[in-house]
């Protein structure tokens, strides 16, 4: 089975590159299959994991970055995957 986490953060006003580089220079305890790193208007950052694991797995994830950072708790779901083309 693939599982994706998701993992989305929203920068301080005006931070969003500095959440970004730091998203980016994130590393996990073990390599997912796939990692994406996105961004978007509003200085936020979603970062895709797609894992080989079952749905309840114990996977590594991204660590909550500084408060300075970040205006808001970072928002994170999880997914299995039903179709692929």
């Amino acid at each position: 089975m693939t599982v994706a986490l998701m993992w989305e953060a929203r920068a301080v006003d005006g931070r969003g590159e500095h959440l970004l580089a730091w998203a980016r220079a994130q590393t996990l305890a073990r390599q997912p299959l796939r990692r994406e790193t996105l961004r978007a208007p509003g200085d936020r950052v979603l970062v895709i994991t797609w894992w080989d694991a079952a749905y309840d797995a114990a996977l590594p994830e991204l660590p909550e970055p500084d408060g300075e950072l970040v205006s808001r708790a970072v928002h994170r779901w999880r997914f299995e995957s039903v179709e692929s083309d």
